[in-house]
């Protein structure tokens, strides 16, 4: 509760020097600037506000609790482009996930937070659609040609070195009982082969597991037998990722792609 009214209070303070807050949380406030600022302008900005806000806790807690202020905001980051998704059904940003595009001395950079690009249960496929993607629409750029085209051709073939999944076995295989995910049913088939063909057992006590959804299910890498389910990756890692972000452009998945799809 005092974090809460802590960050309440910062914001207030912020929107009556003119800035919006579009977000904050326990320990950061996203401030909109929302003008023809330039990186310099910006940085400038929030400089400013850092000792502004800094000033008003530090009399604020002086003059009410006669103490030394320990609190203290710091200016991080200057986001040129920036995209928070929001909470299913509210206007509201969700928590801790957004994409913004910085500047640095070595060209601009994307930065992720809690989207997929970041998350282990995301193929290397769904990653590199996702940095394309939000590069292209930060640059104004139109992505409904592009990602047709990378439709088809995950669908022929072209990215199958990306589709690999990498999980970790966090209990020994026998654990596994009533709950058994894709991974685990990779890795007690693969050491069911392993132990057919006289090898040792990989996977028996945690670990890490690669394996690849087929037709016939999850397959390790090293025992994949079945053709590659290529629906499961257009559906369970190429829309996701095109849904979270096309809405913001005013496009939607279907229009772009299965309207294309539909003539082949």
């Amino acid at each position: 509760m005092r974090g809460h009214d802590i960050m309440k209070t910062t914001a207030q303070w912020i929107e009556e020097t003119g800035y919006k807050v579009i977000y904050g949380d326990t320990d950061s406030t996203f401030v909109w600037l929302d003008g023809p600022y330039d990186d310099n302008d910006a940085t400038n900005i929030g400089k400013q506000l850092e000792e502004q806000i800094n000033h008003k806790w530090n009399q604020l807690i002086k003059n009410e609790f006669d103490l030394e202020c320990a609190l203290e905001i710091e200016f991080e980051t200057h986001f040129k482009r920036f995209l928070m998704p929001t909470i299913r059904g509210s206007k509201l940003g969700s928590k801790k996930r957004y994409a913004g595009l910085k500047s640095t001395p070595n060209g601009d950079e994307l930065i992720f937070k809690g989207l997929e690009t970041v998350r282990s249960d995301w193929t290397p496929l769904a990653k590199s659609l996702q940095t394309i993607l939000y590069t292209m629409i930060f640059s104004d750029e139109d992505a409904s040609a592009f990602l047709r085209q990378f439709v088809i051709d995950t669908r022929s073939g072209k990215h199958d070195d990306q589709l690999i999944y990498r999980k970790r076995l966090r209990r020994p295989l026998k654990s596994y009982v009533k709950n058994v995910p894709p991974h685990v049913k990779a890795a007690r088939m693969a050491d069911e082969i392993n132990q057919s063909q006289g090898k040792q057992l990989r996977y028996q006590n945690k670990g890490h597991i690669s394996y690849i959804i087929t037709t016939n299910g999850p397959e390790a890498v090293e025992h994949r037998s079945s053709p590659i389910d290529y629906n499961h990756y257009i559906e369970k890692q190429i829309r996701p990722i095109a849904e979270g972000i096309l809405p913001f452009i005013g496009v939607s998945y279907d229009e772009v792609v299965n309207s294309q799809l539909s003539l082949l």
